[in-house]
């Protein structure tokens, strides 16, 4: 019989906050159950294993960071929209570690769960990069070099990789405002040939 108060988005957001406390690799059935106060066979009225849970928890990242990068960018347009969704995917990647590391398994789980996930963020990006005369073809490009550099450099500053005492956050402006400002010299380029 499964708890009261229990269901699976209780199941889910305990799991997520074990990983951001403990790292993924914390997140197992007997840990998270005995977190949630119950016996591990118990969870499986709400999900069906580890996997499903890695599963859930790349979804529930990208869903909430996909909320958090649409709000923050809702009144902005072209590059500075997609300047602001950087900065508010590497805040989101950074003060959420454990539930960044399930988001990097994003195409491990590629079907319509996760394609809807993200559906209204890739909608936002794509009509930003339009607005600036980027064609959807060169965006997709585009898209993975974002990518790229906002899950590595995450994932280099949440392992502690960047040794050198510099400002890490001024780094990523810096970094940012070079990836940007490439994008427009590229795509200047590239319109007058």
């Amino acid at each position: 019989m499964a708890k009261m108060g229990l269901d699976k988005m209780a199941v889910i957001e305990r799991a997520a906050q074990l990983a951001n406390e403990s790292g993924i690799e914390s997140v197992t059935i007997k840990e998270l159950a005995d977190c949630l106060n119950i016996q591990p066979p118990s969870l499986y009225n709400h999900i069906s294993g580890l996997e499903e849970l890695k599963k859930e928890l790349m979804l529930f990242g990208w869903k909430q960071a996909e909320e958090r990068l649409l709000s923050s960018a809702k009144d902005l347009n072209g590059y500075d929209a997609i300047r602001q969704m950087c900065r508010e995917f590497y805040a989101y990647a950074t003060k959420n570690k454990g539930v960044f590391s399930a988001m990097l398994w994003y195409n491990k789980y590629i079907d319509d769960s996760s394609m809807s996930a993200t559906s209204g963020l890739f909608t936002m990006i794509y009509k930003c990069m339009e607005s600036t005369g980027i064609s959807r073809e060169r965006s997709e490009h585009l898209i993975r070099t974002l990518r790229g550099f906002l899950e590595g450099y995450s994932l280099l500053v949440n392992n502690g990789a960047f040794g050198h005492p510099a400002n890490i956050d001024e780094s990523f402006e810096i970094s940012l405002d070079v990836l940007i400002e490439g994008i427009k010299v590229t795509e200047e380029h590239k319109n007058e040939k």
